[in-house]
């Protein structure tokens, strides 16, 4: 568990106890995702949006006028340095997040990055262990790991509901949005690896990994396959090519399975008693197989935003001291198989072992 602390910031306001009252965050990116930062900052108790940071004057424009008073700024080192600052958002391209985040932590700011956490294995293990020695906060924006759907679903888990898990099965496709830094690999398998990484909780012992390249240089279909221990298994089908929207989950177990499907408004999640059993007969040809067909059942899904629920875990990990469970260590365990899946796609599908 991580201590928090800041540095060379003596105006801090501190409660009786020697916590932080407030925690003003510095928000580095306001593109497509920045403002949604923002907005769901501006909402919580404790904390306060300090200053906004982007290249695009058109950007920041829009910043002051939907946050009249705020400060803007097109320099990165006034946020980074800034002793009115505690904790620094990094909402920025891949290939940025690792300077941007070594900056902030060298300065005594906690740190929220998007996802993916850094373009290399090498640089998350850098910045994981910077946070440790300066006592400071990680967290990667893994935001599907607080919506009702996966945590409902990781509530299942751990109940027990499932039985044994067999596999994880997702199709996350789309037309488009078109990347030109990053692969489909990189820019959408984040979601479903954070997931799976989340739901499982094993280490992943191998994978393979296909895709090609149509358009624009960088791979926009692919498939995953991820090998754990003791037989369970994942799949991961992601394209920016599909004439369709799909974002659909199946999860076996020994005991039940489930469907998330993440574009419908009602019963996103759907419990199925099925399964298969299988008796043993005094030799292979006299194995007995079964079928349970039971009940559907969808439970009750929180409406709550899911990124709002992050922020306010963020601010409250720094507040009291907490070790989130989407930490440095969580992002690193994506990158690398991230890192994997690619290195397997250039050898035309060859088994990568981590």
């Amino acid at each position: 568990m991580f201590p928090s602390t800041i540095t060379s910031d003596l105006e801090k306001p501190f409660s009786p106890d020697g916590r932080a009252d407030m925690i003003r965050v510095g928000v580095i990116g306001y593109g497509y995702w920045g403002p949604n930062i923002v907005r769901n900052l501006h909402g919580l108790d404790n904390t306060r949006v300090e200053m906004v940071c982007d290249k695009s004057p058109a950007a920041l424009a829009h910043a002051r006028k939907s946050y009249p008073g705020l400060a803007t700024t097109s320099d990165p080192c006034e946020v980074l340095r800034s002793p009115q600052i505690d904790a620094v958002a990094v909402i920025t391209p891949v290939w940025t997040h690792y300077e941007l985040a070594k900056a902030a932590l060298e300065n005594g700011k906690h740190v929220f990055v998007e996802k993916p956490f850094t373009s290399s294995a090498v640089q998350a293990e850098e910045l994981i262990e910077l946070a440790a020695r300066k006592k400071l906060t990680i967290m990667v924006d893994h935001t599907f790991l607080f919506t009702g759907a996966v945590r409902k679903i990781r509530e299942l888990v751990d109940r027990g509901d499932l039985g044994d898990l067999y596999y994880y099965d997702s199709l996350r496709v789309n037309l488009g949005l078109f990347q030109h830094d990053v692969s489909v690999i990189w820019d959408l398998a984040p979601h479903d690896l954070s997931i799976m990484d989340h739901l499982i909780r094993k280490e992943p012992e191998a994978i393979v990994a296909t895709g090609e390249k149509h358009l624009n240089g960088v791979e926009d279909v692919a498939f995953m396959t991820i090998y754990f221990p003791q037989n369970v298994i994942a799949h991961i089908n992601v394209n920016w090519l599909s004439p369709v929207k799909i974002r659909t989950t199946l999860i076996g177990g020994q005991k039940k399975m489930l469907v998330w499907n993440d574009l419908v408004a009602d019963e996103k999640v759907r419990v199925y008693d099925k399964g298969v059993q299988i008796s043993a007969g005094e030799g292979i040809r006299d194995l007995l197989v079964s079928y349970r067909t039971g009940d559907m059942w969808a439970p009750q899904i929180e409406q709550t935003e899911a990124l709002r629920v992050e922020l306010g875990y963020f601010v409250d990990c720094i507040m009291n001291n907490k070790m989130p469970f989407n930490d440095g260590h969580a992002g690193l365990r994506v990158v690398r198989m991230l890192e994997a899946a690619e290195c397997s796609i250039q050898k035309r599908g060859e088994l990568i072992r981590l």
